[in-house]
């Protein structure tokens, strides 16, 4: 695939970032992108493995190596037509996924892997510069009815698989807009929410109906949607933050992660106003607690907003720097990585224990900390305090929340709290109730849920009509 010889003559060289100083001035997207010819000689590093890891690395088994060869070769239309047959949103993949298939390349092995994830969203998005990208829609119609609940990447890509089958699909939305994390959680300087709108329209136009500030099992009781509808896909995502209760919680100035960052995609999108933004890091002294990504987006979102100082604090140990390719490769390793909103400023600290918060008036002041050793066990001796004026929880997700939709029909929840349901027909407990995503799985990665909506699109086809031609 590619230039048989390209990854020997071609070095690996990736998309670049604007400057810090210059992107922490506004909310938009800093990624600069390669050209067309740097873009092709990426692809061309595509070697002829035999066995393309990346295939089992990418949970959408996006087809690598083809598109790779059909960009190394100029055909930049049939590798969009490509990428488009295994991923309904690339263009999304291609910004805010980890790429777990460029740590499967077989060119890892020499930390030269292919740069798959920015070949990835160079060919998206040409596509849309060209129009390639167009609705599919279904000359057809069965006479189903599909109720999908949630507009997240496992919401969206069910329903456009199921739309372009022939059948009615209704997306029921609690939010004014869609695309759940996607649109509220995840900042705009890592993915401009006009990418989700344009897909939307795309939906539209395929038939796909969208019901916004319709909270299922609020606003409308499920037992209304189980009447009007052949099957049904819950799609609602894990949101039930993980929480940190001890002293001193109750202190004003400590929030959860996903009660800070909508306000500032909202306030971006024209939701509600700058004034109307509750939570703001501007001026003062922010700790975010919890090292993944959802706490990078609030170190990124806070320096945005004036923060004097982020720190971030991990319980677990400092990661290796490197890690040993002999017992990780091709599957994902555990080292240290910096995200750019970490490398825009932020001070990190692992294995951090927060014993208690400090407040005056009712109002936070700071944290007492305490080191932890590779056992989380306390170490004597090592207290510390840091100052703060704000702290951020963004220690993940426990599971979906139960009040309201999931209480109301019954389903079965496993030892976890998620929505029990296995990957070969994602059917609940309840007869034409699905489930996908991240109520399902519990907190992931975008691809991983866009791959569970194409999976139980696929089910729900065959469910409905008996046997289906929709890929899993």
């Amino acid at each position: 695939m590619g230039k048989v010889s390209g990854f020997l003559e071609i070095d690996r060289h990736d998309r670049k970032y604007k400057p810090a100083a210059d992107r922490i001035r506004n909310y938009k997207e800093f990624v600069i992108p390669l050209g067309d010819t740097e873009t092709k000689n990426q692809a061309a590093r595509c070697m002829d493995c035999g066995i393309p890891f990346c295939h089992t690395g990418c949970p959408v088994n996006n087809q690598i190596p083809d598109w790779n060869d059909l960009v190394y070769s100029g055909n930049w239309e049939q590798a969009s037509a490509n990428l488009h047959s295994t991923n309904n949103f690339p263009e999304f993949t291609g910004r805010i996924c980890p790429a777990p298939c460029e740590a499967s390349c077989t060119l890892n092995i020499t930390d030269e892997s292919v740069t798959i994830k920015t070949i990835e969203c160079a060919i998206v998005d040409k596509a849309w510069q060209n129009g390639w990208i167009k609705p599919m829609v279904s000359t057809e119609k069965t006479g189903k009815n599909i109720a999908i609940i949630g507009s997240g990447p496992a919401g969206l890509a069910a329903a456009q698989q199921l739309a372009r089958q022939g059948h009615s699909v209704d997306v029921y939305e609690k939010n004014s807009k869609a695309g759940g994390l996607l649109r509220y959680g995840i900042p705009d300087f890592k993915m401009e929410k006009h990418h989700i709108d344009r897909r939307v329209e795309q939906m539209q136009a395929e038939g796909v109906n969208f019901h916004f500030e319709k909270n299922i099992g609020v606003d409308l009781s499920m037992a209304d949607i189980e009447k009007n509808y052949d099957a049904i896909i819950l799609s609602g995502g894990s949101e039930k933050p993980r929480d940190l209760p001890i002293e001193g919680r109750d202190f004003s100035g400590i929030h959860f992660a996903m009660d800070f960052l909508p306000l500032q995609n909202k306030v971006i999108s024209y939701e509600i106003s700058e004034n109307e933004k509750s939570i703001t890091a501007n001026g003062k002294h922010v700790v975010v607690i919890g090292g993944g990504d959802t706490g990078s987006d609030c170190i990124g979102t806070s320096f945005r907003q004036g923060a004097l100082s982020v720190t971030q604090l991990e319980i677990m140990p400092e990661p290796p720097e490197k890690e040993n390719k002999q017992m990780t490769w091709p599957y994902w390793p555990l080292k240290m990585r910096t995200s750019s909103s970490q490398a825009e400023g932020a001070m990190r600290d692992f294995s951090v224990l927060t014993e208690s918060f400090e407040g005056s008036d009712g109002i936070l002041t700071g944290l007492n900390c305490i080191r932890v050793d590779d056992n989380l066990k306390k170490i004597d001796n090592s207290a510390f305090k840091i100052k703060a004026d704000l702290v951020l929880l963004a220690m993940g997700f426990v599971h979906p929340i139960h009040e309201g939709l999931l209480k109301q029909i019954g389903v079965t929840l496993n030892d976890r709290g998620n929505v029990q349901a296995n990957e070969d027909d994602y059917m609940t407990n309840i007869n034409k109730i699905f489930v996908a995503g991240d109520m399902r799985r519990g907190q992931s990665l975008v691809v991983w849920a866009i791959r569970e909506g194409r999976q139980v699109a696929h089910s729900v086809d065959k469910y409905l009509m008996g046997q289906t031609n929709l890929p899993r």
